[in-house]
């Protein structure tokens, strides 16, 4: 009986290390929240200026944080701009509703 258990087990612990490894691996980086981070955006929110590279890679960052940015008083209304919502579609960057 003891017999059968043991080989039970191992071959649970087999499938169980087979699951983990096939298993897709997930990396969470935080994100520090700075609406500074966006400068690089400026040209492009602030006239007809296609966003640059750096501009599109900080929106992509700085995705997680729109929500608190929306409800900021102070940058809320910036990232509401209807040119804040260009910018972030010519980037493929959606602005998530809060």
């Amino acid at each position: 009986m003891k017999k059968i258990s043991a080989v039970a087990l191992c071959a649970v612990m087999v499938v169980v290390l087979v699951l983990l490894l096939e298993a897709p691996v997930m990396r969470v980086e935080a994100v520090n929240c700075d609406a500074y981070e966006l400068s690089s955006c400026r040209g492009a929110f602030t006239s007809n200026a296609t966003p640059s590279d750096t501009c599109c890679q900080k929106l992509k960052e700085q995705q997680p944080c729109f929500c608190g940015y929306l409800k900021n008083p102070s940058i809320g209304q910036y990232v509401n701009a209807t040119r804040a919502k260009e910018v972030a579609a010519a980037c493929q960057v959606a602005i998530p509703n809060c």
